[in-house]
């Protein structure tokens, strides 16, 4: 299993890091970001779950989604943000983004994107516990594709929970705990197609909606929508599906 749940070795001071390095991480920063690359799967995924973190986030505010910038004065925390493919669209269309993870390679490649395409994002090599010694609070928290990473899953999601304002929202997405998640996720994704570095995900690690469900009800969470995520073989492309028996994302509210 890729392990999320421990800080990487840090790097250098952003001022200090050697140019060298400074070319390693913007060569990593084209290459994960590339539709026509080897992460154009995970882009394409990311496309379509975009589009219900983007249309949850505007349902629970009331907001206008046909500004330039909906999301304006909204704060969003991206737990284990990765190359910043969540964080950096929600940035582009307004709103105060915070991105973290463990690691500090993830953190670097995505600030350099960032930069490259001219969008601020608050990247820390943190994570979420070191948030909630710090008491901080945000209008929305998502965790996307993390706790199928992490040993102690409910301790994550409590942490999660715990930096939600008031009213706010939580966005949680993983892989459904099933039989058919193990065959498409694991087999499929990782043996056959190659989608993923073979040991990328442990099925033991999956996690089923309800499971979710029950630790956010500890936090007075309410769930709001939940939709599955199927991909089609032939075109490549992702879509919601109301079948949540692989990929499945929630959003939940605050009371």
């Amino acid at each position: 299993m890729l392990d999320k749940s421990t800080l990487s070795k840090p790097l250098s001071d952003n001022k200090t890091i050697d140019p060298t390095e400074v070319a390693k991480f913007d060569k990593l920063a084209r290459e994960w970001w590339d539709p026509q690359g080897k992460m154009r799967t995970a882009l394409e995924f990311n496309r379509a779950r975009l589009g219900y973190i983007k249309r949850s986030i505007e349902s629970h505010f009331t907001l206008d989604d046909k500004t330039a910038i909906p999301l304006h004065g909204i704060s969003i925390l991206d737990v284990g943000s990765g190359g910043g493919l969540i964080s950096e669209p929600l940035a582009a269309l307004g709103a105060d983004v915070t991105g973290i993870d463990a690691s500090a390679v993830s953190v670097e490649v995505a600030k350099r994107h960032a930069a490259q395409s001219g969008i601020t994002v608050d990247y820390q090599h943190t994570l979420s516990s070191e948030l909630v010694k710090q008491k901080r609070k945000f209008d929305v928290v998502i965790n996307a594709e993390v706790v199928e990473h992490v040993a102690d899953q409910q301790q994550l999601i409590n942490e999660c929970c715990q930096l939600v304002k008031p009213q706010g929202l939580l966005i949680l997405a993983t892989l459904n705990k099933t039989l058919k998640s193990f065959i498409i996720a694991i087999v499929g994704a990782e043996y056959v197609m190659r989608y993923l570095p073979i040991g990328t995900h442990d099925w033991q690690y999956f996690v089923k909606p309800e499971t979710l469900q029950s630790w956010t009800q500890a936090h007075q969470f309410s769930l709001l929508s939940q939709t599955g995520m199927k991909l089609n073989p032939f075109s490549g492309s992702w879509s919601e599906s109301s079948d949540m028996s692989v990929n499945y994302i929630q959003s939940y509210s605050k009371v």
